[in-house]
């Protein structure tokens, strides 16, 4: 709807308002107030074309592309071989990267004090222990073998008593290395 507001009327001062219906506007194609489109598309034959899509294809045959959809650009493009000297240096450098990452894994160990050469290891010798109220397999590790590594001892206590569980019941027997 438009309104339009008139100005005073000789007709007692007041003021006439004039509502003029406006048709709805088609939302498909917008054509020009001239009437004409500029710039027709026909086809070979001379007829108009439809600006609407060519049929699919027949159901469950695959879509046609043309083409990979990225840009290249137009320059030629010449295929550089890989020479000899290129590949050792890159296995050279390969070879580089993967030992200082060694040695910085190394010294990392060292550092933390995990190292696997170090004096303390697991004793040979075992025995019958008994669990105290309210110990862990590792506070029976640290208990009967003080100067070994707590966690490689905690795991040949669950390798030899077959422990899949890390309860234990106060008063429980474990056999274990000690030392």
């Amino acid at each position: 709807m438009l309104e339009h507001t008139s100005e005073n009327q000789l007709t007692g001062g007041t003021q006439m308002t004039i509502i003029h219906p406006v048709a709805p506007r088609p939302s498909g194609v917008r054509r020009p107030i001239g009437g004409t489109v500029q710039g027709r598309r026909y086809g070979r034959d001379g007829a108009a074309r439809s600006r609407r899509p060519g049929p699919s294809g027949p159901a469950g045959a695959s879509p046609r592309y043309r083409g990979t959809g990225v840009a290249m650009s137009a320059a030629p493009h010449r295929r550089r071989s890989v020479t000899w000297a290129t590949t050792v240096g890159l296995a050279l450098i390969a070879g580089i990267i993967t030992l200082w990452l060694g040695l910085v894994a190394n010294a990392g160990q060292v550092i933390n004090g995990d190292s696997s050469g170090s004096a303390a290891r697991v004793p040979d010798r075992l025995a019958v222990v008994r669990v105290e109220a309210g110990e862990s397999v590792a506070d029976v590790a640290a208990r009967v073998a003080p100067d070994a590594p707590v966690r490689q001892v905690a795991d040949r206590i669950r390798e030899l008593n077959d422990l899949n569980s890390p309860m234990l019941v106060a008063g429980q027997t474990l056999i274990a290395p000690v030392g």
